[in-house]
């Protein structure tokens, strides 16, 4: 694909709001992208210096699989359904290991998983 015709891929999936597959070509883009960014759109960009910072200091993006066990455990959480968050972090325990787990969950679930011990809580500084 030539250079030009994946800067309007991007911006095309970026304006349909369409994050995911931006991402993967980003992601297996990035070098060719880095020295075309000033082509990208604002929204593109900021996705493109995001999982640049992400690779540099050597966290591993989540996973499809990993995005969606967090959005049914927030789900749960809504619901207040603890056996299946207890079920989803029994068998996915290496999961709430990574530090920027955190920041895809909702307010419920970070409480229910503080209260259960699988998170520690981030302490306020004032």
């Amino acid at each position: 694909m030539q250079v030009d015709e994946l800067i309007k891929e991007i911006n095309k999936y970026v304006e349909e709001l369409d994050f995911v597959t931006t991402r993967k070509l980003i992601e297996s883009n990035i070098e060719v992208l880095k020295d075309h960014k000033f082509l990208l759109k604002s929204n593109a960009r900021e996705l493109l210096k995001l999982i640049n910072d992400q690779l540099e200091s050597g966290r591993e993006p989540l996973s499809r699989k990993e995005m969606s066990l967090l959005l049914a455990l927030n789900s749960y959480a809504n619901n207040f359904d603890l056996t299946s968050i207890k079920l989803i972090v029994k068998n996915n325990a290496k999961l709430f290991l990574k530090n920027d787990v955190v920041d895809y969950l909702n307010k419920d679930a970070i409480t229910l998983l503080e209260g259960l011990g699988v998170i520690h809580k981030k302490e306020m500084i004032n």
